[in-house]
């Protein structure tokens, strides 16, 4: 009986499967940074500065913006 659960992968498929691997390993530690570092900022009460600059002033009730 043929087990399809377990498949055997060449020695191209092994590099490709331990490089997409090690692509998802890099990506997931950057995530971590940034997140971490988002985490810090709040933390220190420098949102503002971390987003960019001073937010969106909100326009009062029944003001809509043209898009022109």
């Amino acid at each position: 009986m043929n087990d399809d659960s377990n498949p055997k992968f060449s020695a191209r498929g092994h590099a490709e499967a331990a490089a997409r691997q090690r692509r998802q390993a890099e990506a997931l530690r950057a995530n971590l940074a940034r997140r971490k570092a988002q985490g810090r900022a709040r933390a220190e009460g420098d949102a503002d500065d971390a987003a960019g600059g001073e937010p969106c002033p909100t326009p009062g009730p029944g003001v809509q913006d043209s898009e022109t």
